[in-house]
């Protein structure tokens, strides 16, 4: 993908279209984060208008003139959609490909014959994660919540002992992996390298999902212990099939693009040559844009052929998955557009200048924006895209492995305590029977250990590398 240059961004910090002093930004800043905060939560807004009339607002706060926000904030809008718009559609067309094939019940039921009772919440650890590396959060729900009450129903489970951990893997997933949209987002602003992003993703997101799901589920099942509600467990969609793929073949097209990425990032480090044939092979191959892309037709025949799809079918279920993303699409241009706005108005110069005296790391700073943007907006996406644009002028002089680390503290933060005002609560909360309480109690609760448990993991890697 097309990466923000981060000179550029340091660069137009340096030269805003506004010459308001820091007191007036800070006052700017605030005041454009609030109205977009209050248009969400107080008037129901949609994320997308909330995000386009909150960037205007915070040019107006910072004096610049109309006409150059506009440009700001459209310039933004379109180098973010060209950045990950593609991605975030094949992403869809994948996790469609794989749900409507059957593929995804094939692995739920492989994984479930050989798992059974203390191993369960390991296993749906695993699916969770596995299913979870192509497919919207949400779309992640809708597919594993069924699969969860069915293991809970037939097993004689506690329903909080197995949701909890395939809530967990889908969670850690969303916030920290790419290529979900959030991530690729916050890699993009920072201009941090994707497969370093990935490969220290994965080693901050397995001792997370460790703690937030199996080891954590077993306290949420003592503190809430529901029935599986009979009305929640749907038809499967392999049940109108005649035939699926098989799981190795199906587990292989998921994990292919994230194979191609990472094979890219170790090339990238132990060969460190731009001229040399093998770099150059797998930095066009490892391409997220590419890495997907050939998931995306090899999926065409791995999964939809194999389910007996007939070439209208495979058609109709690439188009019917993207119909969903175009609300998404919107949401994460309008962020990036207001993060271009947060830099042209001159906030990274301001932030730059200011952080010159704070005694707080930035990685830690990261996170706090996250979590407070989370909090008042309930949207990780939001808190993401926000949050990497108000720090990405502090990734400028940092190394490759810490600009990083500082997606990923931003991607923790975007997942603190997760209530009301975020959509995923309420899916949760119905999908498991549960009251508003009980929802804070055992959702609520294992958003904030993942949030913390990445964070501290994500500084103690600063330590190291």
């Amino acid at each position: 993908m097309t990466s923000l240059n981060v000179e550029m961004l340091a660069a137009g910090a340096a030269e805003p279209i506004t010459s308001a002093g820091n007191a007036q930004l800070g006052i700017a800043v605030l005041a454009g984060i609030a109205v977009i905060v209050l248009l969400i939560t107080k008037f129901k807004l949609h994320a997308f208008l909330a995000l386009t009339i909150g960037s205007l607002a915070l040019g107006a706060f910072a004096g610049a003139p109309l006409d150059a926000a506009i440009a700001s904030f459209t310039t933004g809008l379109g180098s973010t959609v060209a950045g990950v718009g593609v991605l975030i559609a094949l992403g869809a067309i994948l996790g469609k490909l794989l749900a409507d094939s059957g593929g995804a019940d094939q692995i739920v039921d492989t994984i479930l014959a050989k798992a059974g009772g203390r191993a369960m919440p390991w296993a749906m650890v695993l699916i969770a994660s596995v299913i979870g590396l192509p497919l919207f959060f949400e779309v992640g729900i809708v597919l594993l919540i069924p699969v969860v009450l069915m293991v809970a129903q037939r097993g004689n489970y506690s329903l909080m002992r197995i949701g909890i951990p395939a809530l967990a893997g889908l969670s850690v997933m969303h916030g920290l992996i790419p290529p979900h949209p959030g991530p690729l987002v916050a890699i993009d602003a920072i201009g941090a390298n994707l497969g370093v992003t990935l490969a220290l993703g994965l080693v901050v997101a397995v001792p997370t999902v460790i703690i937030a799901g199996p080891v954590f589920s077993r306290y949420a099942a003592r503190w809430v212990d529901v029935p599986v509600p009979e009305r929640m467990v749907p038809q499967r969609a392999s049940e109108t099939l005649e035939r699926r793929p098989g799981f190795g073949v199906t587990v292989a097209t998921v994990l292919l693009p994230v194979v191609l990425m990472l094979v890219k990032a170790l090339v990238d480090i132990v060969v460190d040559d731009p001229e040399n044939h093998v770099q150059r092979v797998t930095d066009v191959i490892g391409s997220p844009l590419i890495a997907l892309l050939a998931a995306v037709l090899v999926g065409i025949f791995t999964l939809g052929r194999a389910a007996g799809f007939t070439k209208e079918r495979i058609s109709s279920t690439v188009e019917t998955s993207l119909a969903p993303i175009a609300g998404v699409l919107l949401i994460v241009g309008a962020g990036g557009g207001f993060k271009q706005t947060l830099i042209d108005v001159g906030v990274g110069r301001m932030i730059l200048d200011f952080s010159e005296n704070w005694a707080i790391p930035a990685l830690l700073l990261a996170w706090l924006i996250a979590v407070a943007i989370r909090l008042a907006t309930g949207s990780a996406t939001v808190a993401t895209i926000s949050a990497a644009g108000l720090v990405a002028p502090l990734a400028a002089d940092m190394s490759t492995t810490h600009a990083a680390l500082l997606v990923l503290a931003i991607g923790a933060g975007s997942l603190f305590f997760s209530h009301v005002n975020d959509a995923g609560f309420w899916l949760v909360k119905e999908y498991f029977g549960m009251s508003v309480g009980q929802t804070v109690k055992t959702w609520s609760v294992m958003e904030t250990i993942i949030s913390v448990v990445g964070i501290v993991f994500v500084l103690l890697l600063s330590l190291v590398l």
